[in-house]
């Protein structure tokens, strides 16, 4: 079983053991008898192609492996596969992996992707690359001729004319040899590389790219144990220049946009992407040579302890060499990384510049609205002026008001103060005899309270009395009966 179909069965729901017959026949004759039972296979198995070309399982073409970005313990790079992820490939290496002793290869995957390119979840990769705007298009009614190479013009487009053109017939389509784009990786690869390049970036130099450096950069994206192929990166990076506008790319250099302008390659940007892929480049063997010198050295102690003087000489002589070379080439690190610094210290003198400049223009503008210092003070002096005459107004209108008696006013205030007092007099004399009142029913209830105590008390007494003298009393002391 290849690592597609392992992949697919251990990963897709729909590909339920169940579900294995249905997807694997000739589900097109479904399309009008059965048309939920037909879009089921069909996105079952468009769903399963797109998440296992997202994980590097479907290229059936040039898989390379290379060494990965990141380093082990004892700095020796990873392995790691360079795959197509956001192309699929059809053809019959696809169809053999799919294949299932069972139930043979899947009939119906030429209707799959004739589906998948109407809705265009899947794109031909010849009029992708050469026709903007493809992705919006709900369907191809004609083939331009002029969107496929003349390599591609017979080979492929008459094979699709009848998908295209005329329509889909009744019998299954026979699946064709082609490559597509898929869509749904693409903008999620595409997301993925504008995020992981606009956050938290500290100088817009670290937007500027060369190819080199994007491509060991941006490698695993989709998926850490995979790297993206040269024909992933091509369209990637055609889609975020044409389709997204993120980034200016010229073929040698990318630039992504930044929040406050709209990217354009300079020759300056193109200079500053050599350096950071030439610092990369040494960056990388420099530690080449300090693994080589570390080996070296293991070698000649080796040599040593197998007491053989000549080849541990060879090591140490070789080391020398490589220690010469090592020191040469940090040299050159260090020299390009302070060029780099500098650039990225002018840079940052060019932003705050240039926000100096818009703040003085700002600035003069706002004070050719105010018009300057003898303005304002002819302003504030008017100002003034209206406001003494406010004053002189108020004076005349006071002047103008009747002549009122002091001593009227003094004798109502009194009055009004007097009353005032009475009131609360009032109000105090009341309260007094409402706790007067108060402390008098309180005093009543007691006493009422004491005198009923005090009467059971007696009757208690009396009862206790009583009851003792009845107990005293025998039958003998009763008087006898008179004769």
């Amino acid at each position: 079983m290849s690592d597609l179909l392992n992949y697919i069965l251990n990963n897709e729901d729909a590909f339920r053991r169940n579900r294995l017959p249905s997807l694997y026949s000739d589900f097109t004759t479904q399309k009008k008898t059965n048309p939920d039972g037909y879009a089921v296979n069909v996105s079952a198995w468009e769903q399963a192609l797109i998440h296992a070309a997202k994980r590097g399982y479907t290229s059936t073409r040039g898989v390379r492996v290379r060494s990965g970005s990141t380093t082990s313990q004892k700095g020796v790079r990873p392995q790691r596969k360079k795959t197509d992820h956001l192309i699929l490939r059809t053809d019959e290496s696809l169809l053999r992996d799919l294949e299932l002793p069972e139930w043979g290869k899947p009939v119906a995957l030429g209707a799959v992707f004739d589906e998948a390119m109407r809705k265009r979840s899947m794109v031909p990769l010849p009029i992708y690359m050469t026709t903007p705007g493809s992705l919006q298009r709900s369907q191809w009614r004609i083939i331009d001729p002029s969107a496929l190479n003349p390599l591609n013009v017979v080979g492929w487009g008459l094979r699709q004319l009848k998908g295209f053109v005329i329509g889909e017939g009744e019998a299954a389509p026979k699946m064709q040899v082609q490559e597509l784009v898929l869509v749904q990786n693409l903008e999620e690869a595409a997301d993925l590389a504008i995020k992981k390049a606009t956050a938290g970036n500290s100088s817009k130099l670290d937007l500027i790219y060369s190819k080199e450096s994007f491509v060991e950069e941006y490698s695993t994206l989709l998926h850490n144990a995979t790297e993206l192929s040269d024909s992933d990166f091509n369209v990637l990076l055609l889609y975020l220049s044409r389709d997204r506008g993120a980034i200016a790319y010229d073929g040698k250099t990318i630039k992504f946009k930044s929040s406050d302008e709209a990217p354009n390659i300079t020759q300056q940007d193109s200079t500053i992407a050599s350096i950071k892929t030439l610092i990369s480049a040494i960056s990388k063997q420099v530690t080449n040579l300090e693994r080589k010198i570390s080996d070296l050295t293991e070698s000649a102690k080796t040599a040593l302890g197998n007491k053989n003087r000549v080849s541990a000489l060879a090591a140490l002589k070789s080391k020398k060499t490589v220690e010469h070379n090592l020191s040469q080439r940090l040299n050159t690190l260090a020299q390009l990384e302070e060029v780099y610094s500098k650039i990225e210290q002018a840079a940052g003198q060019v932003e705050i510049v240039q926000v100096m400049e818009s703040s003085t223009g700002v600035l003069r503008g706002l004070h050719a609205q105010i018009g300057g210092a003898e303005r304002v003070e002819d302003v504030v002096e008017e100002l003034r002026e209206e406001m003494m005459k406010v004053d002189e107004v108020g004076g005349i209108l006071n002047e103008a008001a009747p002549v009122i008696d002091e001593g009227e006013i003094d004798e109502e205030l009194s009055a009004l103060e007097k009353g005032d007092q009475e009131a609360k007099e009032e109000k105090g004399a009341e309260e007094t005899r409402n706790r007067l009142a108060e402390l008098d029913s309180i005093k009543q209830a007691s006493d009422e309270a004491s005198r009923r105590a005090q009467a059971a008390a007696d009757v208690d007494t009396q009862l206790a009395e009583s009851m003792d003298r009845l107990s005293n009393m025998s039958v003998e002391d009763r008087p006898l009966p008179a004769k």
